[in-house]
């Protein structure tokens, strides 16, 4: 077993902690049950292959008209905004850890795509992205010829 030091400073870093937590959880709880109204977010997947880049997105709870997808200059955007649910009378939130309000993500595709084939579909709050890359952008076999 080590030894270790006594730090009376320590001790009373914690003690200032918890008593700070205890402040925090009455006079902010009111602020903290109101919903935020932020910029938030969302998690991606891209997958490149021989002839596409697939772009998925989460961004569940969001209708598929609240969301933009625009290609220019070889940068995808996404971007939209969820809405915040409104408070029926009588009713009060417990807990808001969900994010609403508006959202944006900017990528640099990397390769030239066939800007008039990409498809966008939305199912299950996944946002998918199909880019088809230009001919000239797709990785090309060379046969090695053995003499």
């Amino acid at each position: 077993m080590a030894i270790v030091r006594w730090d009376p400073f320590r001790d009373m870093q914690s003690l200032q902690r918890s008593i700070n937590r205890l402040f925090d959880d009455v006079f902010l709880a009111d602020e903290r049950s109101l919903p935020a109204t932020t910029a938030w977010t969302f998690p991606v997947d891209i997958k490149e292959s021989a002839d596409k880049v697939v772009v998925r997105a989460e961004i569940p709870g969001i209708r598929s008209e609240d969301v933009k997808v625009n290609l220019h200059d070889n940068q995808l955007t996404i971007q939209g905004e969820r809405r915040q649910e409104k408070e029926e009378k009588g009713d009060r939130f417990l807990r808001v850890e969900r994010s609403y309000g508006a959202f944006y993500r900017a990528f640099n595709v990397g390769v030239p795509v066939k800007a008039e084939q990409i498809k966008a579909t939305y199912k299950d709050g996944v946002l998918e992205v199909v880019l088809p890359k230009e001919e000239k952008a797709r990785p090309k076999e060379i046969q090695i010829e053995v003499l």
